[in-house]
Parts: C-alpha cells; sequence; structure tokens
C-alpha cells in the first residue's frame, strides 16, 4: 500500500477518530547548561522554564520565535553526547532574513546552500554535495543554512514557502505577524510562477495612510491582499 492511500477503519483510534499526538519537546544533550542558556537566549528564544531540582535534576525550556515546539536541555536529562543532536529543522519562510538576524543575534550561521544531490543538507558543511547559493528558482523546501550551539548540536534552517499536500492544518496554522504572512505568500506565488498571474490580477491595497507616520503605500496581489483580510478576520475572531 502506498503512503498516501487512505487508512482503513483498522488503523484508526477505538473512538473512531485519531487522537492528537502533538509534538511538544525536543530533548538536546549539553555539557554547560548555563552557556546553552546564555546561547539560546542571545537568539530570541522564549524562556520558558529553568527548574532545578534537589537531586541535581535541572531542566531548561526555550521555544523559537512563532514555534509550537520547544527545546529543553539541563542535567539529568538525556544520557547522549553533548552535541550529538544533528539537523534539527527551524523552518523560516525567507532564509535570508534569518540568517542575517541569526548572525546579528550571536549564531555563526553557514552560507545558504541548496542540495546538490539527495540528502545533501545532512551532510557537514563542505561536503561536495551541497551546492552554493539559494535554489536557483527559489522553491519551497529548496534552501537552506546550517549552525551549531556551543555544544555543537547543529540546527538545520530551511526555507518553506508553500506547503505540501496535506501537510497544513488550516485550524493549526498560525503566523506571527501580518508581514510574515503576507512575505510568506508573496515569495510562494513567485516559487510557482505567479509573475503572469500578478501582472493580471495586481490591485493596489492602499488604506488611508496615518498621518502621522506617513507611511509609504505597499503593492500586493489581490491573492495576498484577501489572505491577509481573511487571516486578520481570524485573529479577531479568536480574541
Amino acid at each position: 500500500m502506498s503512503t498516501t492511500e487512505v487508512q482503513t477503519e483498522d488503523s484508526a483510534s477505538p473512538g473512531g477518530s485519531d487522537i492528537d499526538l502533538k509534538l511538544e519537546v525536543v530533548v538536546i544533550p549539553v555539557s554547560d547548561v548555563d552557556r546553552a542558556k546564555d546561547f539560546y537566549a542571545g537568539l530570541g528564544w522564549r524562556l520558558d522554564a529553568d527548574f532545578p531540582f534537589d537531586n541535581g535534576v535541572r531542566i531548561v525550556q526555550f521555544t523559537p520565535p512563532g514555534s509550537p515546539t520547544s527545546i529543553q536541555f539541563g542535567t539529568g536529562t538525556t544520557s547522549a553526547t553533548p552535541g550529538s543532536a544533528e539537523n534539527l529543522y527551524l523552518i523560516v519562510s525567507d532564509l535570508e532574513a534569518a540568517r542575517v538576524q541569526l548572525i546579528a543575534r550571536g549564531a555563526e550561521v553557514s552560507e545558504a546552500f541548496h542540495p546538490g544531490a539527495p540528502g545533501a543538507q545532512f551532510r557537514p558543511e563542505g561536503a561536495g554535495d551541497r551546492a552554493g547559493g539559494l535554489d536557483p528558482d527559489r522553491a519551497t523546501y529548496g534552501s537552506f543554512a546550517t549552525f551549531s550551539d556551543p555544544d555543537g548540536n547543529r540546527w538545520l534552517v530551511q526555507e518553506v514557502t508553500a506547503r505540501l499536500p496535506g501537510r497544513l492544518d488550516a485550524a493549526e496554522t498560525s503566523f506571527a505577524s501580518l508581514s510574515d504572512l503576507a512575505n510568506a505568500m508573496r515569495r510562494a506565488e513567485a516559487a510557482h510562477g505567479g509573475g503572469g498571474h500578478r501582472a493580471r490580477t495586481r490591485s493596489r491595497v492602499s488604506p488611508r495612510p496615518c498621518r502621522r507616520s506617513r507611511r509609504r503605500r505597499t503593492t500586493m496581489t489581490a491573492s495576498t491582499a484577501r489572505a491577509i483580510a481573511r487571516y486578520a478576520l481570524y485573529r479577531v475572531a479568536a480574541s
């Protein structure tokens, strides 16, 4: 049976619907808890907890901006060798902007690259099958960069502007800001050859500018404007 076939009734949960199993936390091994804490705090990740216990266990938790999943590290949390975590994915809508921000916050980030062969993103920096630069077509899932924490735990930053079918849950999807949503949709449109459509449907979205700020008006496609409007309405209804 192919992986795309619908599950049979036998594979469903006894109650008739699947039970949510949400990935909440990934534990990473570090040798110096305070050093790791300073590093991730410097990246601008949210500190959720720092719990020391009488038995010597200490749990520190951080959450990356906009992420539903957190990381934990500490003492007594894992038997893995410090620095042995590899290829922990961080998804961004604009890889170039993410690199600039990460570097400004203290991370040593690799140059952008795209795989010259399947699986090249998992290989060490400098491997021959990593092609330098962003994906030539700026295809979604196609561009990467890497960085490591002080222990050597390696993060893989991937640019995703549109999800593969079946990979997006509208009820669970959110964006940190309207600008992030607009940026992702513009890049997705470009990645899918939206130039012709843009020419046919371009419309100027120009709400009355604030007299004090005199902000410059921006131009976007009608589809992007509608998505932003829907997102704004959703946020209002959910608040």
